[in-house]
Order: C-alpha cells, then sequence, then structure tokens
C-alpha cells in the first residue's frame, strides 16, 4: 500500500517524500564522509564549482555500482527503493551526483548572463533534466531521458539552506507540451528535435499555474521527482543551518536504457 500510494504521488503530484529508513540511514552515513572528501578535492573543485564558489555541481563523480554501493558500504535499500523497483525494475543506477550549496548561494561570478543569474535567484534555475542546452544559441534537444530523480540528503540542513525546490503539477504540463510536438513522429527522431520554444512556453506556464513547493528531508529520508517535473535550487537564506562541508544532497538518474518512450509515455 506504502509503495503504491507513492507511485500515485507521483503521478498526481510529480513528487513524492519518503520517511526515515534505518536503510537509508545508514547507506547515508556511509557515504557522507566520501561525498564530503570529493567535494573538497582540488581536481572535483576545478571541474564542478559554480557561482562565485557557492554551488559545487559534483555531476556523476560518486563511484556507486548499479545498486548503490560505495566502497564496500551497503546497497541502496528501503521504501523508495521499493517503490523504484516496482514502478521501474531492478535497480540500475547512474553513478551519482554530490551537489553541495554553500552560504552565499548563487553568486554573482560572470560567467552566466545577468538575465540568467536573475532566473538562478528568482526561479531557482528550475528545469526539466535532461534537456540540455546546446550551441551558442542554447538550443534544447532531448539527450538523456531519465527514468526519476533520486534525491538523498548527506547531513541536516533546514529550509533555508538552499532546499530543492518543485513546480507540483508541472510534469503534467510539460508532458502535454512534449507531446503535442512528438506524438507524431518515431521515437527514434525525438533526440533531434529542438524543444526550445515550446519548453519554454511550457515552463511559463507552469510558473501561472503550479504552487512551488520546498522539498527539505535529512539524513535517513529521501524524495522522488518525476521526470518531467520543473525543479530547481533556491537562493541560501539568511537563517541557513547546515554542516561546515555545506548542504551535501546525493542524486541518481538512471536513464530509460533504450526505452524512449516511457520517458514521456510511462504508466506514472
Amino acid at each position: 500500500m506504502a509503495v503504491a500510494a507513492k507511485i500515485e504521488a507521483l503521478r498526481t503530484a510529480g513528487w513524492a517524500k519518503f520517511s526515515a529508513d534505518a536503510d537509508l540511514e545508514a547507506w547515508a552515513a556511509h557515504v557522507a564522509p566520501i561525498a564530503a572528501a570529493l567535494s573538497q578535492d582540488p581536481s572535483h573543485r576545478g571541474d564542478w564549482l559554480r557561482h562565485g564558489g557557492t554551488w559545487f555541481a559534483g555531476v556523476n563523480i560518486l563511484s556507486n555500482d548499479a545498486q548503490g554501493r560505495v566502497q564496500q558500504g551497503p546497497k541502496l535499500r528501503g521504501t523508495v527503493i521499493d517503490c523504484l523497483t516496482a514502478a521501474h525494475g531492478p535497480m540500475s543506477l547512474d553513478r551519482g551526483q554530490i551537489s553541495v550549496t554553500y552560504p552565499g548561494y548563487p553568486a554573482f561570478d560572470g560567467h552566466e548572463s545577468p538575465a540568467a543569474h536573475r532566473y538562478r535567484v528568482k526561479r531557482a534555475a528550475a528545469h526539466v533534466d535532461g534537456l540540455l542546452a546546446t550551441g551558442p544559441e542554447r538550443r534544447r534537444f532531448l539527450h538523456e531521458p531519465h527514468q526519476y530523480v533520486l534525491g538523498i540528503p548527506l547531513g541536516r540542513s533546514n529550509a533555508e539552506a538552499s532546499p530543492l525546490v518543485i513546480w507540483e503539477g508541472s510534469h503534467r504540463i510539460i508532458r502535454a507540451a512534449f507531446k503535442s510536438v512528438l506524438d507524431s513522429l518515431p521515437v527514434a527522431q525525438w533526440g533531434a528535435v529542438d524543444l526550445t520554444d515550446i519548453y519554454h512556453q511550457a515552463r511559463k506556464d507552469c510558473f501561472e499555474q503550479c504552487p512551488r513547493k520546498r522539498i527539505l528531508a535529512q539524513p535517513g529520508e529521501s524524495y522522488v521527482l518525476h521526470r518531467l517535473a520543473l525543479h530547481g535550487i533556491a537562493p541560501w537564506g539568511a537563517g541557513a543551518q547546515a554542516p561546515p562541508e555545506g548542504r551535501i544532497v546525493a542524486y541518481f538518474r538512471p536513464q530509460t536504457q533504450g526505452r524512449l518512450d516511457d520517458w514521456l509515455n510511462g504508466d506514472y
């Protein structure tokens, strides 16, 4: 029943939070110091430090296996994994992202335009994962069709420490917009379709129609976002509380592995 209710939440709201779980808490306790060390490694910081040193992006730097084991640690278990397995089959995880925000996020450092920085501050840089901006005009194409986004906090923080935010129900608007273009085409052609304009309009519709919700979770808890949900990272607030190493979250975004139609027309 709990698994069915969470899948229904993903279907209707576009996200689901999972309560504290001893197995997931043990996984987070094992991975937290590894993640903190990775985020302080000079070579990784050279690659992934952004926005005046206030965000460490850390994409795919965690050396986990397909079941989430890191350095002989436990594999990922718990209700959230039961839910994802029921919806998508056995775990086949990508290498995890280690996302760390620090006081002052997002600082303006000139590496993005003033307009892009304002969007980051006002709209939390809201985006749908997998639509990569390419070329000097930053056109959007589907290059990474994910199954879902799984977030696992690795330290305690409060609601002012750059929480993840989601526009609740946005996945339905995004899905309808993409279906209006892609449903008439063979799946094999979807990756070549320029989705920029329809994506920007759908994103605007989401801002106007969907409530913005903060998702706060502590070690042992987790959350899953619908693959088409509009989401981002809120600015660091004046009353933020987080560990000295920053607010660290591990994210997993396994791709559809050849089942591209599921990205748009899956069961939820």
